[in-house]
């Protein structure tokens, strides 16, 4: 496994396959309401592929497994994303795996939620590397803020509308 895809496994896959039973969509919060209707995308396209995400109720699939699983959730080759953080870092990810496909499906646009949740996601060391206060970096990415703040509200809309359809329960 390449070592940016593993990192992005270690974050990731805990979120994709929890062996938890669902709890009504009611109930959810929005953070897993998103995971959960992740879950089931990336497991749908995992499958039209061929493949299953591990679960912890099973084999642990071979390596060989485990790195086409991994090629298909989070693509392949060169990263076709990329930000450059204000404190100079470069964060990259792919738009070709089955993870991207399933941000497209929930937030609408996978680049520019890539883009707005890193910015949002890095607000803090920002604020760190600069000597500034949080307020007023946030201030100064208030534009990301609210593009954030509005794909998430998709988001849950549509992982709502998913998880209604897929779930018995819900």
């Amino acid at each position: 496994m390449r070592p940016r895809t593993t990192a992005l496994a270690v974050l990731v896959l805990p979120v994709l396959v929890s062996g938890c039973a669902p709890a009504p969509v009611h109930r959810l919060s929005s953070d897993d309401l998103i995971k959960a209707a992740t879950r089931v995308l990336t497991d749908d396209c995992l499958s039209r592929r061929g493949l299953s995400a591990p679960r912890p109720d099973r084999s642990p699939p071979s390596s060989a497994e485990q790195q086409r699983v991994s090629d298909a959730l989070f693509g392949t080759g060169p990263a076709q994303l990329s930000v450059r953080l204000p404190t100079g870092f470069v964060v990259r990810a792919h738009s070709d795996g089955c993870l991207a496909a399933a941000q497209q499906r929930l937030y609408g646009d996978q680049r520019r939620w890539f883009r707005a949740s890193t910015i949002v996601d890095n607000l803090g060391p920002e604020a760190t590397h600069a000597r500034l206060p949080l307020a007023t970096v946030r201030e100064r990415h208030s534009a990301d803020l609210a593009d954030w703040r509005r794909m998430r509200s998709r988001a849950v809309t549509a992982a709502v509308a998913l998880l209604r359809v897929n779930s018995p329960t819900a």
